[in-house]
């Protein structure tokens, strides 16, 4: 990035995501009263949640995030638009897709000279949006790279676990005694 230039925006179909990997579509509730309370009634909360931080960590210093949910079918006109973990949150006022949203978006920054990228699997907004500057990643492409984030994540904190340990932590039994009994230790 260059230093003073805008950060490239990164807009992501959030429901187009959510429906494209198990792991999402795992996280919706049922329906049934058997969620608690305090997770509200929207059966796609703790997905929103979970793709919200899967963003966020994804978005970290590279790119503005937005995701983008489809209001359109909303009973009630207040769908605020929310700014968590510096990944702002917004759906579509009722009557307006989420496709005409993104599309905005995308076209401003393009008109902009901001670089964009797009996350959908959704052709048409792929060819709607498509143009110089505008980076287009499918749904499942998102997902590889989150995974593969968290799994190097992983990987590094396992590493710095074993870097913490002593010498003596990291020698057989047998090879430990001979040590210990070389520096008069009694153990």
């Amino acid at each position: 990035m260059v230093k003073g230039a805008p950060r490239a925006l990164l807009v992501v179909d959030g429901y187009n995501v959510l429906f494209a990997d198990p792991r999402y579509q795992d996280l919706f509730d049922e329906p049934d009263g058997s969620v608690p309370e305090r997770l509200g009634t929207d059966p796609f909360g703790r997905a929103r949640e979970a793709l919200l931080a899967d963003v966020a960590a994804y978005a970290q210093h590279e790119y503005e995030a937005v995701i983008v949910y489809d209001g359109a079918n909303n009973r009630g006109e207040h769908r605020p638009e929310t700014r968590r973990g510096g990944v702002r949150e917004v759906f579509s006022r009722r009557g307006v897709s989420a496709d005409t949203v993104i599309e905005g978006l995308v076209t401003e920054a393009r008109d902009s000279g901001r670089r964009v990228t797009v996350v959908t699997s959704d052709g048409t907004i792929q060819a709607t949006v498509e143009g110089p500057g505008v980076t287009r990643v499918s749904s499942r492409m998102l997902v590889h790279e989150v995974a593969a984030m968290n799994r190097s994540i992983e990987r590094e904190r396992e590493e710095r676990t074993w870097s913490r340990m002593s010498l003596e932590d990291r020698l057989d039994p047998e090879t430990a005694a001979k040590l210990n009994a070389l520096l008069g230790r009694r153990v």
